[in-house]
C-alpha cells in the first residue's frame, strides 16, 4: 500500500485496551445484541429526535467502497407521512401475499405469523427509510460511480440496528417490494434506490415475539477458526 504525507495521516483514534477489558466488552456487546428482537407491535411513546440522530450518525461511520458512503437515511416522524408510507407499503404487501410470493417463501414466513397489515408503521415514532446511492462520492454533490453499494449500505444498516438497541430502542426491518414509492414520499432522486425501512421505537405493552425467532444458530454452526 502506498502512503505519503500528502494522502495519509497518522492513526490517532485507536484505543488499545487491556485483554480482560477486551473480553468483558466483547461479551457485554454480545449479551446486549442477544437481547435484540424484531417487534411488530410498537408503542406510540415519542422518541427524541436527538436519539435517532446519534444512531444515524453511528451508522454513518461504517466502512464503504472507496469511502463514498453511498447511503442516505430519511427519518420520518411526521404522522401524515407515516400514514402514506403505510398505505403504499400495505398495497405492495397485499400483492406479495396474494400473487407474488412463492409457496416456499410463504411457508418460511408462516411461523412468524406476518401478513399484509402493517399498523406499526403508523404507530411507531420513527420510520428510517434507508437509500442506496448508485452515484455520489466522498463529498456531497459529486457525481461519480459508487462501488460495493449493497455491502456498504448493509454494514451501515447493521450498525444502525446495533446503535438503536444500545440506545434502548426496539426495531423492525421492513422491505416492501417494490419500494419505489419511498423516493416520492422522501423526496429522494432517481439515482437512489430504497434499501429498506427500519421501524424504531418502544415495544407495545404485552408485545409477543415468535418462538421461531428465538432459534439462533450456535457459534460453531456459523463460524470456523482455521
Amino acid at each position: 500500500m502506498k502512503t505519503s504525507d500528502e494522502t495519509h495521516v497518522p492513526l490517532e483514534n485507536f484505543q488499545e485496551l487491556p485483554i480482560e477489558t477486551m473480553r468483558e466488552r466483547a461479551v457485554a456487546f454480545h449479551q446486549e445484541l442477544s437481547r435484540r428482537r424484531s417487534v411488530r407491535s410498537f408503542s406510540a411513546r415519542p422518541v427524541g429526535r436527538a436519539i435517532i440522530e446519534s444512531c444515524v450518525a453511528a451508522a454513518g461511520t461504517a466502512p464503504s467502497g472507496a469511502n463514498h458512503q453511498p447511503w442516505f437515511f430519511a427519518c420520518i416522524g411526521s404522522a401524515d407521512l407515516k400514514r402514506q408510507i403505510r398505505e403504499a407499503a400495505e398495497a405492495e404487501e397485499r400483492l406479495f401475499y396474494q400473487q407474488r410470493a412463492p409457496e416456499e417463501w410463504l411457508d418460511a414466513l408462516a411461523p412468524i405469523g406476518t401478513d399484509a397489515q402493517k399498523p406499526y408503521m403508523e404507530t411507531a415514532p420513527w420510520l428510517i427509510c434507508i437509500f442506496a446511492q448508485r452515484r455520489g462520492g466522498v463529498t456531497v454533490g459529486e457525481d461519480r460511480k459508487n462501488y460495493y453499494i449493497n455491502e456498504s449500505v448493509g454494514i451501515a444498516t447493521g450498525i444502525l440496528i446495533a446503535a438503536c438497541q444500545q440506545a434502548g430502542l426496539a426495531t423492525l426491518v421492513h422491505t416492501p417490494n417494490p419500494m419505489g414509492f419511498l423516493n416520492q414520499f422522501c423526496g429522494r432522486p432517481d439515482h437512489e434506490r430504497p434499501f429498506l425501512i427500519l421501524v424504531a421505537g418502544y415495544p407495545a405493552d404485552g408485545e409477543m415475539v415468535p418462538k421461531h425467532a428465538l432459534k439462533k444458530k450456535r457459534l460453531e454452526e456459523i463460524s470456523c477458526f482455521l
